[in-house]
């Protein structure tokens, strides 16, 4: 049964990188949600005419009627342009969601988180449940990114339960050199029982994907999300 259309109100706008904003929404009623699920944001212009995209959900379920989708701007998008450009305090939009069933955690095992870029998105909500209930000690987290200046959530990606891998400019000081994810990175992560979440582009989610196997995570045990530009 698919999910009704609801009105979500915009009640603050904030920038994450020169290239993305998160957006937090609050609807009239709560409406449960997972972490790992996306809502559909749609719009509507004054012919009739519609455009639809999908989003990850940024924030952490709580019994609130609010939630967070986190946006990357595309010079050509129909709706993540207007969503940059346009979209301000106290608007109203049509979402559809919360959608998905198979990519979500509810802080009831351990596992092992790996981002590529805004890839990013649906994971931060996982950990941050895993913060908010006290079980960081389930979660184990590796993003991929090309340089700070890109970096998803900076001020939260610090602590015991996170790694950032710099794979074109690592930030002076780093210990790691720039370069893509390796198995290194991801080995040190892995435990007995544990649950691989993977999500980035079509490209790094199934590299991604084979340094967990190498890493000795079975494959059956990695659960991957790949997405395209959502413009």
């Amino acid at each position: 049964m698919n999910s009704p259309w609801r009105t979500a109100r915009v009640v603050s706008i904030r920038d994450e990188t020169p290239r993305a904003k998160t957006i937090r929404f609050v609807l009239d009623e709560p409406v449960r949600y997972r972490a790992g699920q996306h809502y559909v944001v749609r719009l509507t212009a004054e012919d009739g005419y519609t455009a639809s995209r999908s989003y990850s959900i940024a924030s952490a379920p709580d019994d609130s009627a609010e939630f967070e989708l986190t946006v990357e701007r595309f010079d050509d998008g129909e709706v993540s342009v207007f969503l940059h450009d346009v979209l301000e305090f106290g608007d109203e939009l049509e979402v559809r969601g919360p959608i998905g069933g198979w990519f979500v955690w509810d802080a009831d095992m351990p596992v092992v988180l790996v981002g590529g870029g805004s890839g990013v998105v649906p994971l931060m909500a996982m950990l941050r449940l895993a913060r908010r209930l006290g079980r960081s000690d389930l979660v184990r987290m590796v993003v991929s990114v090309r340089s700070r200046s890109m970096l998803y959530y900076a001020s939260e990606l610090s602590g015991p339960e996170t790694n950032v891998v710099y794979t074109r400019e690592a930030p002076r000081g780093t210990s790691r050199p720039a370069g893509r994810l390796t198995v290194d990175d991801v080995a040190p992560l892995v435990r007995p029982d544990v649950t691989a979440y993977v999500c980035g582009s079509a490209g790094f989610a199934d590299a991604a994907s084979h340094l967990l196997v190498d890493a000795g995570i079975p494959v059956e045990r990695i659960r991957v999300e790949r997405f395209g530009p959502t413009a």
